[in-house]
């Protein structure tokens, strides 16, 4: 049995891609999208047909619309290979705007249920700002589901769980690639800084009782995923699934309720003032956190130059 096959008996395998025959090939439960990713595929001579077919379609109506119907389109097409959730990712440039990115949750919901599409499926990615996460809150208590991105630490998480979201996407490789340029060093296995992330927010998650799933994301190599074996999901790149299908190494369980119940973990109060005062005090989660929606924002803007281009 390979690496893949073995985890997904401890994890829920999710695909980090917007290229479909890649999804089809490796079989996940579910899969998520961003930007970032979405302007790759439609980058691709594959996908220039579906592009061009929506803004065709759509051309009568503004940029960030066809751009709306284009995110959910490409949501349709991967929800007829997966049986679960595909996550939609809100326009990064509302990561401070509670409001816009409430709005921008219904229309993308309303977009899916008009395909015919149950909001079950669907999982509304938002950056875990405090307005992120204030949005989130709003759109959950109207059964819309949501997945808050853009995670790099414990005091963003616990305001995740508290607001009841659905589920939270810890970036393992980014807080890695980070302390490794801060600190020069190398880090392997449970040593790495993402990894021991991820497990102290499961393990705070499980230990209090919080019904929050936890997705780690954002790998940059295999270790950091098989020290995650047990964590509720996992989304992998196309080239990281694939080297877990090309080995056969055994895999074991590292992550359960039964060992986080055994930590002693220290809850912690949570509100925006102490939010705002750990997240900042917490260089790394603070300039990741910058840095990532300045990134999925640059990818919407040459998203919509795509589209411009087009009409």
């Amino acid at each position: 049995m390979n690496q893949l096959e073995q985890l997904k008996n401890f994890t829920t395998i999710v695909a980090d891609t917007g290229d479909f025959q890649s999804i089809k090939e490796f079989s996940p439960r579910d899969a998520t999208t961003n930007p970032s990713l979405i302007l790759k595929a439609v980058q691709k001579p594959e996908y220039q047909p579906l592009l061009n077919k929506i803004v065709e379609e759509k051309s009568y109506l503004p940029t960030s619309e066809i751009i709306d119907h284009l995110l959910v389109r490409f949501g349709e097409e991967i929800l007829k290979i997966i049986p679960g959730r595909v996550s939609t990712e809100t326009d990064a440039r509302l990561s401070f705007d509670t409001q816009g990115s409430i709005e921008k949750g219904y229309t993308l919901i309303k977009l899916y249920e008009k395909a015919g599409i149950d909001r079950e499926r669907i999982l509304i990615k938002i950056a875990s700002t405090w307005e992120g996460i204030k949005a989130a809150e709003v759109l959950e208590k109207s059964g819309i589901r949501c997945n808050l991105t853009l995670l790099f630490s414990l005091p963003q998480a616990i305001a995740c769980a508290e607001a009841k979201v659905q589920l939270i996407s810890p970036f393992v490789g980014r807080i890695y690639d980070w302390y490794k340029k801060s600190n020069g060093k190398e880090y392997k296995n449970a040593d790495d800084p993402g990894v021991q992330s991820v497990i102290s927010i499961y393990n705070y998650f499980r230990k209090f009782g919080y019904s929050t799933e936890v997705m780690g994301a954002s790998f940059r190599n295999t270790s950091q995923i098989i020290e995650l074996a047990g964590c509720n999901l996992l989304t992998i790149s196309p080239d990281l699934l694939q080297k877990l299908a090309d080995s056969e190494d055994l895999i074991t369980c590292k992550l359960s309720n039964e060992n986080a119940q055994k930590h002693n973990i220290e809850k912690i109060n949570m509100n925006e003032n102490s939010f705002r005062t750990m997240l900042n005090d917490d260089a790394m989660a603070t300039e990741k956190l910058s840095e990532g929606i300045r990134q999925f924002s640059a990818d919407a803007v040459k998203l919509e130059e795509l589209v411009d281009a087009l009409r």
